[in-house]
């Protein structure tokens, strides 16, 4: 008797068939992404001087992951009522106003940056 082969219920591109993602894809995504957010940002910089000057990295380290913790659960919170409340397409719009809208405030504190720079030279 030939044994059938169980249909997964992922496609190749690790996709539900539903449209939506598969664990590991979320998982992968998510951790790649603050991953990299957070190399060399302010608060990785912060958590150094803090675990130099205390002397205690293990306590810095655990204050810091569950600051982390914290403050990804309220992201979450926050996205998860947002997805509930608005359309995707407009949540989708709403989040790329918002880049650009930051990369001009950011492009323009840099512009203001160089000027200042650029008259003390």
């Amino acid at each position: 008797m030939p044994t059938e082969r169980k249909v997964t219920d992922m496609t190749e591109s690790g996709e539900k068939p539903s449209g939506r993602p598969g664990f590991f894809a979320v998982l992968f995504s998510t951790f790649t992404t603050v991953f990299l957010a957070e190399l060399g940002d302010k608060t990785q910089l912060a958590t150094l001087l803090l675990s130099a000057q205390s002397g205690s990295p293990g306590l810095v380290f655990l204050g810091a992951a569950l600051a982390l913790i914290c403050s990804s659960l309220v992201g979450v919170l926050v996205g998860q009522w947002l997805a509930k409340t608005l359309p995707p397409e407009r949540l989708e719009f709403m989040a790329g106003v918002l880049m650009v809208c930051l990369g001009l405030w950011l492009g323009l504190q840099a512009s203001r940056s160089l000027i200042v720079i650029g008259s003390q030279a």
